[in-house]
């Protein structure tokens, strides 16, 4: 009988019309969702940059979910090396511009992320690597770093700072965008997800989208005229809504299959139907 309720459950009854639909209705009602929730943003958020404030305070607590996995389950099963040792690189390069150029927050918020992040990448490169899965994490990720170092060298932004500053930026936007591709890769090879790190890869889907929405904002705000000012070749504001808005689709499909399993109760997310 509490299965038959359960399976009566309204979120259940809307998740299984959902599944049962073509991938172009399921294409609409996810641009739907997206655009409604940015529509929700823009009302509640007078201020967008604390939209970044928030993308660094969830990606801050997925960071921590990591670590409760690795200290209380003694196993880093399921966890990408390549991918913290890849937000590792672009959390570094973050913080060294924000040392130099904005002294808030955010530098305190990327300074904790960072050695939390460390931390995670000596867990399971030495201490816990018994469990790890490395036959399965085996996305190369040297090409990715010089490809984003290389990109970096001709699009940056153009502001007073040193061009070190300005490399460094862009170079941290561009790889932070890919960082989740090692783990996305592993998690597909295995078909299943482990709840510890379905909230974290979740968390970082969350944080994306609060990066995307702050610049999606920013060309609202100025009608356009942010993302035009590539017609004065200016590459920067284009280029970094696009990385996070590759980086918001990358992971959506993930972050459907995450609620969906929270949503049918399930402990595990399986990821046999993603593309």
């Amino acid at each position: 009988m509490g299965r038959s309720k359960n399976q009566r459950n309204p979120v259940n009854v809307l998740f299984g019309w959902v599944r049962r639909q073509s991938v172009k209705v399921k294409s609409f009602l996810g641009v739907t969702a997206a655009l409604f929730s940015l529509f929700f943003l823009w009302l509640l958020v007078r201020d967008h940059d604390h939209l970044f404030v928030a993308a660094e305070i969830v990606h801050a607590i997925g960071i921590v979910v990591l670590i409760y996995k690795l200290t209380r389950q003694k196993t880093c099963s399921g966890l990408s090396l390549r991918s913290q040792e890849l937000t590792a690189i672009f959390l570094s390069a973050r913080l060294f511009c924000s040392v130099f150029l904005e002294h808030d927050i955010h530098t305190v918020l990327d300074t904790a992320t960072l050695i939390a992040t460390l931390w995670v990448v000596y867990m399971i490169r030495y201490k816990l690597n018994t469990t790890y899965n490395r036959e399965l994490d085996n996305l190369p990720i040297h090409y990715m770093v010089a490809a984003c170092a290389l990109l970096a060298l001709f699009i940056k932004p153009y502001t007073i700072h040193y061009v070190l500053d300005r490399f460094l930026w862009a170079f941290c936007v561009y790889l932070e965008s890919v960082s989740v591709l090692p783990q996305l890769h592993m998690m597909q090879k295995a078909k299943m997800v482990e709840p510890f790190t379905a909230h974290y890869v979740f968390a970082l889907g969350v944080a994306r989208f609060f990066g995307c929405a702050h610049w999606i904002f920013q060309v609202i705000a100025t009608g356009g005229r942010y993302i035009f000012l590539i017609g004065s070749g200016y590459f920067w504001p284009p280029m970094v809504l696009l990385a996070e808005v590759v980086q918001t689709f990358i992971l959506a499909d993930f972050c459907y299959y995450y609620v969906k399993s929270v949503m049918d109760g399930q402990l595990l997310v399986r990821l046999s139907s993603m593309v």
